[in-house]
């Protein structure tokens, strides 16, 4: 950040100040010294309180700073659990050379005001791979729908998930076996051997990691993103995506 010329006086008056006191040092001061330095800095503060704005700005900067590098150091600390787990099912281009990672939950109305943003994004830009985690947080609706979507994908293949997570994500309504069963058979999928494999020790398995992974990397909501190295928490229009995906490219 440029420092504005008002700031530059203002600090420097405010680091004198702080060299006086450190030159006394403040535990030293007698009551009288200490109550003469709070005046003479309340005084200029009082005179000039936009240097109070400034250091916030300052500070907000300063953790927002932090707080990237501190995505960026999780993302790398985690890299094959998010890129590679050998489980979650990938899309988009599988061989691109910019990735996509979302944590995703049925029943998040931000998840499914992402899903034709991303979709325009892939169709605009066809060397982007996706990858979904299935990230159940909002109810037992979201879980029963995450285990189906995952049961599917076991039972019946990748492009076969693909269709249940377009279905389920657009779904209105409650969910419930008989909805489930009806949305399988519509789909001409084995809906008694999806069904079954619902509660199973891979499913449990799947969405445990998926739990402990978005918690190592301190992600509470959805959906969230993981484009390359850098973590994007909230929706985000395509427009947008794309240009952190250039910026991505640019830079590597």
């Amino acid at each position: 950040m440029t420092m504005t010329r008002l700031a530059v006086p203002a600090i420097t008056a405010l680091a004198l100040l702080a060299g006086q006191a450190q030159a006394t040092d403040l535990t030293q001061m007698t009551d009288d010294e200490r109550a003469a330095f709070r005046i003479e800095v309340r005084e200029y503060l009082m005179d000039h309180p936009e240097v109070i704005l400034e250091a916030v700005t300052l500070l907000e900067q300063r953790q927002a700073e932090a707080a990237e590098q501190a995505d960026l150091d999780l993302v790398q600390a985690n890299h094959d659990a998010i890129f590679n787990d050998g489980y979650s099912w990938v899309g988009g281009n599988p061989e691109g050379d910019i990735t996509l990672v979302e944590f995703m939950d049925y029943r998040c109305g931000y998840c499914r005001k992402a899903v034709p943003e991303i979709d325009t994004l892939l169709k605009q830009d066809g060397n982007i791979r996706l990858i979904v985690k299935e990230f159940p947080i909002l109810g037992e609706a979201s879980v029963i729908s995450s285990r189906f979507a995952i049961a599917t994908r076991m039972v019946a293949g990748n492009d076969a998930y693909a269709e249940v997570h377009d279905a389920l994500m657009s779904m209105q309504g409650d969910v419930s076996e008989v909805v489930l069963r009806r949305m399988a058979e519509g789909l001409g999928l084995d809906a008694e051997a999806i069904l079954a494999e619902m509660n199973s020790d891979a499913v449990n398995d799947e969405l445990s990691r998926n739990h402990m992974l978005a918690q190592r990397l301190k992600i509470s909501g959805t959906p969230t993103f993981v484009l390359e190295d850098e973590m994007l928490r909230g929706y985000l229009p395509a427009a947008q995506m794309a240009r952190i995906v250039a910026e991505k490219r640019q830079d590597g």
